[in-house]
């Protein structure tokens, strides 16, 4: 008898470009935001996206959503952002076409894992929208 391989078909990974055109409703499709409604994803991505802290905040706020006034770039923004329903592989894939497509300044971008996105959820998993809004200038945003 000879052993007979099995082949699952793959399995494609999450079209972070795609997956964004729900966040181009509200920032746009350049990520330019609206003056005093939703903020630009631009050098405040990048920074945040560049510590421990910041990129915790930034999963959170797409997973949990943002609530309450928030400064960025020394502007106040005050547009609430819905929870996103997306799987941890989908969520890191629109992180990551934010940093390497959208936000083009600011430090270096490192890409958002899977991994690292079940640890975020799991450690946000009890925080309202307003209070991961709160976690904005904590984690560094500008």
């Amino acid at each position: 008898m000879s052993a007979v391989a099995l082949t699952l078909p793959a399995v494609a990974a999450p079209d972070g470009a795609a997956l964004f055109a729900r966040c181009a409703a509200c920032h746009t499709r350049s990520g330019a935001g609206v003056a005093g409604a939703y903020p630009p994803l631009g050098a405040d991505f990048r920074a945040l996206a560049a510590k421990p802290a910041g990129r915790r905040y930034l999963t959170l706020a797409v997973l949990r959503g943002l609530s309450g006034p928030l400064m960025v770039e020394g502007k106040t923004y005050r547009g609430v952002m819905p929870a996103q329903v997306l799987d941890d592989a989908s969520a890191a894939a629109v992180l990551n076409h934010v940093g390497t497509k959208i936000a083009q300044s600011g430090p270096a971008f490192k890409p958002f894992t899977e991994k690292e996105v079940v640890g975020y959820r799991a450690s946000g998993a009890t925080l309202s929208s307003a209070e991961v809004a709160k976690l904005h200038s904590g984690a560094g945003g500008k």
